[in-house]
Order: C-alpha cells, then structure tokens, then sequence
C-alpha cells in the first residue's frame, strides 16, 4: 500500500490570502523489474581435460570391477572395537597427511595438535569456466546435502554463501585450474611457492586436495579451499566431496588401517562411513579442547569412543 502527501503552497497576495493549487505531479517512472543475473559462459575444455576425463572414467571403472569405491559405509564385515575407533582417530585427526608447505608430491605424516573450526563456516561453492551448467546444478545439490550432514556430525554451524566464505569448494577443470595461481595467491597470501605450484600443477594422480590456513601460534581453522577435478566421472566426484571436505573439518591424515574409513589410500570405501562420522564426532566433541597434542588427547579419545559405542553409536 502506497502513502502520499499533498503538498499546499500558500502565499500572500494584496493582502488577500490565496490558495494556490499546485501542479499536478509528474507520473512516477514505471517501475522495472531487475535484469536476471547473465548465464554463465560455458568454455569448451581443452583436449587435454578431455583425455582426463576418459582417464578417469576408466579408472573408475577399473576400481569398481574390484569391488572397490563400497558406498554402503561398512557393515558386518567391518567391525571395529572402542580402542580401534580410539586409534584411528589419534591418526587421523593428530597428524597431517603432508607437511604445511608441502608440494602434494609425496606424503609424509607429521604429527600435528588437534585441530578444527571453532567458528561457524561459511561455505561458498565456484566453478570453472569449463564446467557444464547441468553438472554444476548437480555438484551444488551434492555439497549442499553432504555439508548439512558435517554440521549435524560436528555441530558446527555451515551455511551455503557467496558472502565473505571462508570455506571455498572449487570445480575446476584442468584448464581453469592451471590459471588459477593468482587467485589461490590472493586467497592465501602466505601460501608456499611449493604448494602453489602444486596446485596449478596438480599431477593426474592426485585425484583431489584441500588447504586449511590457520592464524599464526593458533589451530583452529581460519580458512580453507577444497579442489575438485571437474573432470571426475559422478561417484568419483562424490568421493572428492565426501573426503576432502571432511579432512577441511580437521581430520587431516590417512591411515592404512583405518577400516571402514575413506581415510584410507586403498580406496575400499568411496562415501563417508559410520565410522567415519564417529571420527568426526569425536573431533568436535567438547570434552577436547583445540590445540590439544596427541599425548594429551589420546586418553580422552579411547573415554569418547567407549561412550559413543556403549551407547549403539556403531
């Protein structure tokens, strides 16, 4: 409903008073509605990517035929006991996979305090220029569901925003990425030539990464990006968002023997697990403090998962 006001102009004249009708008013402008937002251009990827994309759509299938890639997330033929979910988490979550100025070339753990968000993350979703439209739809439907299921495992708080993110998740082609550089070097000033360089050049089996940036003397988490080949057939993709978003949460390392575990260069499971989740739990529950060391946490960790298995959490 619209409000007005009528304007009167009142004068003196001879000694007389007068009212002067003013005026009319000018129709207002019509009102229009604003123009939608530009489709995004969609960029042919090069051959290069193409080759990468049959690659790994043959990997994929070659791992399949072995029963690998399982997206049931364990069951009877994966048991594991309270002090077995103890010592996966101690190394999963109290080492990291590669050093901090690592350059993704060959893992090395190393033994790191507890780390993990202590602020609500802010996550925004970008694609290359390469990237079908249909597929983005897709990956935006994927992140959204799987980052609601890591809030309600860590109780952090994840919203989806393009609003000062500080939780990035990157679909990039093999082209977009290699002119990604100055970008990645905006978003994190202090990266290592090392690790910039690794990423633009990410090798063809390194099938996925995530860079967590901490402040100085601190560990929790103030930022991270998350990179995902565009190039990846569906459930491979899937299997990128599963681990590298869980890692971005604070369980940063792999361990052979953790079982059932995508923390696990075997590949046996492709989809985040009951375990898995147990794993994140345990990371953001209360009774450990961020920062914490591995000497300190440990006895407290084999408390946590005695409670959450006495209780049916398996």
């Amino acid at each position: 409903m619209r409000r007005g006001f009528l304007l009167v102009l009142v004068t003196g004249l001879m000694a007389c008073d007068q009212f002067v009708a003013p005026a009319p008013a000018p129709p207002p402008p019509p009102i229009e509605d604003p123009a939608p937002d530009p489709e995004p251009v969609v960029q042919p990827p090069s051959q290069v990517s193409r080759d990468l994309a049959r690659y790994y759509t043959r990997l994929q299938n070659d791992l399949l035929t072995q029963d690998l890639m399982r997206g049931d997330g364990g069951g009877t033929d994966t048991p594991f006991t309270p002090t077995i979910l103890a010592r996966n988490f101690v190394r999963i979550a109290l080492f990291n996979e590669y050093r901090d100025d690592s350059d993704f070339s060959r893992p090395q753990a190393t033994v790191s305090k507890l780390r993990r968000w202590d602020k609500p993350i802010r996550m925004s979703i970008e694609f290359g220029s390469t990237v079908p439209l249909d597929q983005r739809a897709m990956d935006v439907a994927s992140v959204s569901a799987y980052a609601a299921r890591l809030s309600r495992a860590t109780r952090v708080p994840i919203t989806l925003t393009d609003e000062d993110p500080n939780f990035r998740v990157l679909f990039l082609g093999e082209d977009d990425r290699r002119a990604y550089g100055d970008r990645l070097r905006e978003l994190i000033p202090m990266i290592s030539d090392a690790t910039l360089n690794a990423f633009v050049n990410l090798p063809r089996d390194q099938l996925c990464v995530v860079i967590g940036t901490f402040v100085p003397g601190q560990s929790s988490y103030s930022q991270a990006i998350a990179l995902i080949r565009a190039e990846h057939p569906n459930l491979m993709r899937s299997a990128c968002i599963h681990e590298e978003l869980a890692q971005g949460m604070g369980l940063a390392n792999d361990s052979p023997d953790a079982r059932p575990s995508i923390f696990n260069d075997d590949e046996e499971f492709a989809l985040l697990t009951g375990h898995d989740e147990l794993l994140l739990r345990m990371l953001y529950d209360p009774r450990l403090e961020t920062g914490m060391s591995p000497a300190a946490a440990a006895p407290i960790a084999r408390e946590i998962a005695r409670d959450y298995l006495a209780d049916g959490s398996s």
